[in-house]
């Protein structure tokens, strides 16, 4: 594969990938709720993602007694790695299965491995979900959009870590939440939110508390699903201020979505502009501009000019 700031971005047409989305969707729950399970509870559930790598999705490493272990979705070999800290592994294949077979083959691999770890088999913020030991509807597994998939997550990591430089104030990781699907990244004013009252299925109020328990600016990517038939970048502010849906944003063809709440910039706006990282930045940065001043966000206290490599930032007096 050729350097990510000169590659063209992929085509991600979610009509071709859905069934494939959804099969990948549910496996990286399954290997999420692994990470959930042994990983003691960090703020707004931080401790829960996956993190874009190399060669595809990692846990990062998970503690185990006294040994660490990793799971690795590998998208340029189409594997699935189990890796211990003592160099023992098991590696499964990623092919059409069943949710329930993969489900199954990664509880077996981690028995072998001497990993005892039982997750709750329920699926998070999916509607009437199947158990993943029952599930065996779904069961596509297209490699060849799996790799595309990835293929934007790499750009899209590189981008929002980018824009990740410009905010000096509380900031998460830019970290992929299997749960709803997306690679996120989300800034704090530093406030206190009102508590979060909305329902999402398989996931406890209290999670969600958490979850938003300060006033956020967060944006990110999702490939379709979850109200839309296309990929999409996101953007949205909690709680909404008055105005912000009104707000100007670039670039053309971003539009608020009024069902979703957020900002919308389709993927294929990016992918065919004639300077895709430029287009996503200004996307980016002119959407977090509309939440901080509709809300009032200290912004000279909060924001840095974007980082450079080798250049350390210069600390206020």
């Amino acid at each position: 594969m050729a350097d990510s700031t000169s590659s063209p971005w992929p085509s991600l047409d979610y009509a071709a990938w859905r069934d494939t989305r959804d099969t990948l969707h549910l496996w990286t729950q399954v290997v999420g709720k692994i990470r959930l399970k042994l990983t003691p509870w960090l703020n707004h559930s931080w401790h829960v993602p996956l993190y874009v790598t190399s060669r595809g999705l990692t846990t990062s490493p998970i503690a185990h007694g006294s040994e660490n272990f990793e799971i690795e979705f590998d998208f340029l070999e189409q594997v699935l790695d189990i890796t211990l800290s003592d160099g023992r592994m098991r590696r499964l294949g990623l092919r059409p299965q069943s949710v329930a077979d993969f489900y199954a083959a990664v509880m077996a691999a981690l028995a072998e491995l001497g990993i005892a770890v039982a997750i709750n088999e329920m699926p998070c913020e999916i509607a009437a979900a199947t158990a993943f030991s029952r599930d065996r509807i779904h069961s596509a597994y297209d490699a060849d959009y799996a790799l595309r998939f990835w293929e934007v997550l790499l750009r899209t990591d590189r981008i929002l870590k980018t824009f990740r430089t410009g905010f000096i104030g509380k900031s998460s990781p830019v970290h992929f939440f299997w749960g709803s699907f997306d690679l996120a990244v989300t800034r704090f004013s530093g406030r206190r939110a009102p508590p979060f009252t909305a329902k999402i299925p398989g996931v406890s109020s209290a999670v969600m508390r958490d979850a938003y328990s300060h006033e956020v600016s967060s944006a990110g990517f999702w490939p379709g699903g979850g109200g839309t038939d296309f990929a999409a970048f996101y953007s949205y502010a909690y709680p909404t201020p008055a105005g912000f849906a009104e707000s100007p944003v670039k670039p053309a063809g971003a539009f608020f979505n009024e069902t979703l709440g957020e900002f919308l910039l389709p993927y294929d706006a990016v992918r065919t502009a004639d300077d895709p990282d430029s287009a996503l930045l200004a996307f980016l940065q002119s959407t977090y501009e509309a939440a901080a001043r509709a809300a009032a966000w200290d912004r000279e206290a909060l924001e840095c000019t974007q980082g450079r490599p080798g250049v350390p930032r210069v600390a206020a007096n």
